[in-house]
């Protein structure tokens, strides 16, 4: 596991490069939110993280987190699903969550719509749409093509406060060649804008290899993992 003390320096190595990236988009580094993503490591080193500043977490599984959360309860922190989400699990998911940042179908956003009103607190959750970039078949989230419909459809439901979109494009060794994919979600928030008729803050693109190419690109939300916290480690 890396060394504790690692993880705070390596936040701020992190921190210094959103800042000259936003520097040179001509943006203010507060306007980006910084996600560590914190799947596969223990609860130590989210809690060194948080120590070091850090307020958002992103984890792939609902049962990980789950396990994790026990040891962190005490902590403010905001804590985003990143992960594909099963429908069987979207009542787990609402109740462990604040935001989740990866729904990708009709039917999964009315089971977390619903399980956020059997929460009975009067509150909506966070939701943002991932959208499918690059033709993986190994990625999750919806087509272009049919995201204004789904988009459309979560709007109408009561307890979800749909935010904005999310995307994993391909990798590539140059993360230049990686902006045109963020340069069409921004297209994609800006048409969606339009057609809903009001602004979705989020844009949550770019990682530890791609995150500067993503803020020069417009995201608002940058996921990164790696770069903070090292290597994941393997699973037993």
């Amino acid at each position: 596991m890396i060394p504790l003390s690692t993880i705070r320096e390596n936040l701020q190595l992190v921190r210094d490069k959103l800042v000259e990236a936003a520097r040179r988009a001509a943006r203010k580094p507060e306007e980006i939110v910084l996600i560590g993503v914190s799947k596969t490591h223990p609860a130590d080193a989210i809690r060194e993280a948080y120590d070091a500043g850090l307020r958002h977490f992103g984890e792939n599984r609902v049962q990980e987190w789950e396990g994790k959360f026990g040891a962190l309860a005490d902590l403010q922190g905001t804590w985003h699903l990143i992960g594909h989400l099963q429908s069987n699990k979207a009542a787990r998911a609402a109740k462990a969550f604040h935001s989740i940042d990866s729904v990708d179908d009709w039917s999964l956003a009315q089971r977390v719509d619903r399980a956020q009103a059997e929460k009975g607190t009067g509150k909506k959750i966070r939701v943002l749409i991932e959208v499918h970039m690059g033709g993986e078949e190994t990625k999750s989230g919806v087509a272009e093509a049919d995201l204004p419909e789904l988009a459309d459809r979560i709007q109408s439901l009561p307890h979800l406060d749909f935010a904005g979109l999310m995307c994993i494009p391909p990798f590539r060794e140059n993360p230049d060649e990686v902006r045109p994919f963020f340069a069409t979600l921004r297209t994609l928030k800006g048409q969606l804008e339009t057609r809903v008729g009001r602004a979705l803050p989020v844009l949550s693109m770019g990682m530890s290899h791609d995150f500067e190419a993503a803020i020069l690109e417009g995201s608002t939300e940058v996921r990164i993992g790696t770069a903070i916290f090292g290597t994941r480690p393997k699973p037993a």
